[in-house]
């Protein structure tokens, strides 16, 4: 025992040490700063306020107005002549998908990568995708990536990954057949698939619980394909598991009659809707529900699709989506913005689904919402991104021109902000060089 004393001894003093640092560390003063700019975009009113000092401390805003004094000791960022946002919201990624474009390039992604090579690859969209001014997504569905994005999300969280705060749907359900991989020998067994199959209720239900228990933050359900695939009462099952647990639930539904089995079984969303007729929209509006068209993917699968016939394939399903979309907003349907990223090129073009929107016939402000406060409130976050509000984090985005009168200017941004810390800047060395915030008396 006498041995064994200055050992104690010394173990002790180190803990003491060591508790002594997390109590100072604790006790520490959050960082302070103050983003300024000539304007900024209150996406809830639909104006501008001119000249605005966003005061945040730690990764949450304080305080936000016109010509705010700056306390002293807090950091300026100074963005002169920039237009400050909300971080935009992108609610249908698929992170973990980078495709090669080459026939049955989705087949070749899961039959010849690694999970490793996809989790790496998801961190390399996540950068790609927050740089681009996304600090929040909605990633409905890993695509045959196991529970990769569950790690991704939680990497990021920890502050290992660069990328945007993430609400993962994980494997995603399917009835048996009914999604990729397509076209495979019935000799060949146990091939990786992009989804959960399922077959009957019972199998839904655990399919549900299963990716629930490992981390889902929402279900992502295929509802239909070329025609209705899961029967009513199988939806039914997953979501009713997900509201149990409190998840929402995003659903594929392409088909009017998709459309109506989801949302008869209590769909929180509907994802695409491209052949929606106007009975279909009418219901997503009844049922308080979302839609989240993905028109832009569209667009740009017309603009390199590889040959005419294939060029013209798309041209046909994007005029229906912008019909679609334009008519959704004139029954009131609630929209949310979602790319549908799956290639390289692809990851962290996001804004291009705001432009889409615009064309197709939503008003620059409301493609704006799509990707903001409407989107958030889609995530059920809305107390906590989608605006630039006292106790929502400190994301935003900085653009040097007016994206209300050219929504194109969210192709390009300058400046990107999550949680108080900068992760992309090409301004601040721009801007001119003002006089010095005086102390605060």
């Amino acid at each position: 025992m006498k041995r064994l004393a200055p050992v104690l001894s010394l173990l002790t003093l180190v803990l003491g040490a060591v508790a002594m640092a997390q109590s100072a560390a604790s006790t520490e003063a959050p960082r302070r700063v103050a983003v300024r700019a000539a304007r900024m975009l209150d996406v809830k009113s639909g104006k501008y306020v001119a000249q605005p000092v966003i005061l945040i401390e730690g990764d949450r805003i304080v305080k936000v107005g016109p010509g705010l004094q700056v306390p002293e000791g807090t950091e300026v960022v100074d963005l002169g002549a920039a237009t400050v946002l909300p971080g935009l919201i992108d609610c249908h990624t698929h992170l973990m998908a980078r495709e090669s474009e080459v026939p049955n390039g989705y087949e070749l992604a899961l039959l010849t990568k690694s999970q490793a090579t996809r989790a790496l690859e998801g961190a390399a969209n996540a950068r790609a995708t927050l740089r681009a001014g996304f600090t929040t997504v909605r990633d409905v569905e890993n695509e045959g990536s196991g529970f990769a994005d569950v790690a991704l999300r939680d990497a990021i969280r920890q502050g290992l990954v660069e990328g945007p705060r993430m609400l993962v749907a994980t494997k995603g359900i399917a009835a048996v057949g009914a999604y990729h991989p397509f076209g495979t020998s019935p000799d060949v067994k146990d091939l990786p698939t992009g989804a959960q199959f399922v077959s009957g209720v019972e199998e839904a239900r655990r399919a549900a619980r299963e990716q629930l228990g490992q981390g889902a933050d929402l279900l992502k359900i295929y509802a239909d394909w070329a025609t209705p695939t899961l029967t009513i009462d199988e939806l039914r099952v997953i979501i009713d598991e997900a509201h149990r647990a409190k998840r929402k639930v995003a659903v594929h539904a392409m088909t009017p009659e998709g459309i109506r089995n989801a949302l008869t079984a209590g769909a929180d969303s509907i994802e695409h809707g491209h052949n929606a007729d106007r009975a279909a929209l009418e219901l997503i509006r009844q049922k308080g529900a979302f839609l989240v068209p993905t028109v832009g993917i569209l667009e740009a699968l017309v603009e390199r699709a590889p040959d005419a016939a294939m060029r013209s394939h798309f041209e046909t399903r994007l005029a229906s989506a912008r019909k679609t979309v334009a008519l959704a907003h004139q029954l009131g349907v609630k929209l949310a913005s979602g790319f549908d990223a799956a290639t390289a090129w692809q990851q962290g073009r996001n804004a291009t689904e705001l432009v889409a929107l615009n064309r197709a016939g939503l008003p620059p402000l409301e493609a704006l919402r799509s990707a903001t406060s409407r989107a958030a409130e889609l995530l059920s976050l809305q107390e906590h991104v989608g605006t630039l509000e006292a106790g929502r984090y400190g994301d935003l985005i900085a653009v040097t021109g007016d994206p209300l009168a050219d929504v194109t200017e969210l192709q390009r941004v300058r400046f990107v902000m999550k949680g108080g810390v900068v992760v992309r800047d090409e301004l601040t060395r721009e801007a001119p060089k003002g006089p010095s915030v005086p102390p605060s008396k």
